[in-house]
């Protein structure tokens, strides 16, 4: 494949699963502008959308946003690659960015991050998921002979990177973002599905380079 292909108009799965947290996180701070980063077909998007005055989803992928415009015309979908600056007509024009089971797939994870501070106003949020791994999870798999289908190594463009709490907190400071709240979805907390993390952009974070308008 060329590219990380789509072909339902549906949210996924694990959308489903962290749906409510994420819904009550972005609720509570009620953000004008939301970008989600690596929006797939849209779907999730379109949820945000109703919690907010102006959402724009962002992917590289084309079948993602082909489907994506097609199915939601009200709202702005971004064909984009990750590895590159933002626009400068996209930078600080956001106060929260949500990027769900997206990092994973990163050979360069802290790419990702660059363009959350890229689009972020001061003080803006960061809300991230990604499949969580840790000791007991790792084990259970292991021992119950799940590796193969839990890591999906022959799927392209599938899971390059696997983080646990520490990992990907340490990740979230050293990027420039204070984490403010971490939740554990799907199945307990030891085996959990996904983490899902909520941080801000502290105001001594890295500083933006703006790709060229």
């Amino acid at each position: 494949a060329d590219e990380f292909n789509w072909e339902s108009h549906d949210l996924t799965e694990t959308d489903r699963i962290l749906l409510p947290i994420l819904l009550s996180w972005i609720r509570s701070r009620s953000p004008a502008s939301v970008l989600d980063l690596g929006c797939g077909n849209g779907a999730l998007t379109n949820e945000l959308a109703k919690h907010c005055q102006r959402c724009v989803g962002m992917d590289i992928s084309r079948s993602g946003i082909t489907l994506a415009k097609n199915r939601y015309p009200s709202h702005d979908f971004l064909l984009a690659d990750l590895q590159q600056p933002l626009p400068k007509m996209q930078c600080q024009q956001f106060d929260c960015v949500v990027s769900i089971e997206v990092v994973e797939h990163l050979l360069l994870p802290r790419q990702l991050f660059a363009r959350a501070r890229e689009s972020l106003r001061p003080g803006g949020e960061l809300i991230l998921s990604t499949p969580y791994h840790g000791y007991w999870k790792n084990l259970a798999l292991a021992v119950t002979g799940r590796f193969d289908s839990h890591w999906h190594p022959l799927r392209d463009y599938g899971h390059v990177k696997f983080f646990s709490v520490s990992t990907m907190t340490q990740l979230f400071e050293e990027q420039g973002f204070e984490v403010t709240d971490i939740r554990f979805v799907g199945r307990f907390p030891a085996l959990a599905r996904s983490m899902l993390y909520r941080g801000r952009l502290r105001g001594d974070s890295l500083p933006i380079s703006p790709a060229p308008a």
